[in-house]
């Protein structure tokens, strides 16, 4: 193996590893979680965590890893070394922030903003994110007359 193979191997494990502390420190997502929710199985994350790959991850795989943590798919490129215009798919670029989600991530990282408060925001946006959405007929009830 040649010296940048290994150190692509070495900034891509790094990468993950950090992707994966940063899932249970803000999430506390379990690697079963951070599988289920990125699409990326856990033996494959595994591999990538320990640079144990003979070719590149597939694009997909590592873009839905991001994707699924929120992480920018470019920072796993460059960790990989990949020319991001050369890459078959790139991240699309993100819709318009609404204000009220910048005000809440705005508090998320102010260091005046007590743990427990960080806490309750995470919870709530953790519930509003995955629970289940209406069938489109019981969210249009109220609007039928009668």
């Amino acid at each position: 193996m040649t010296e940048t193979a290994n150190a692509r191997k070495i900034a891509f494990a790094t990468f993950v590893r950090r992707a994966l502390d940063d899932a249970r420190a803000m999430r506390a997502w379990s690697g079963t979680e951070v599988s289920r929710r990125t699409g990326v199985s856990r033996q494959t994350i595994n591999r990538w965590v320990r640079g144990d790959w003979a070719s590149d991850p597939e694009v997909e795989r590592v873009v839905a890893f991001c994707e699924g943590l929120g992480v920018s798919p470019a920072a796993a490129f460059t960790a990989l070394g990949w020319d991001r215009a050369g890459t078959p798919r790139t991240a699309p670029a993100p819709p318009p922030m609404d204000p009220d989600v910048e005000a809440l991530l705005r508090r998320l990282v102010d260091p005046n903003v007590s743990d427990a408060e960080k806490f309750h925001i995470r919870e709530t946006i953790r519930y509003l994110a995955y629970r289940p959405t209406l069938p489109v007929d019981v969210r249009n009830r109220g609007k039928q007359a009668g």
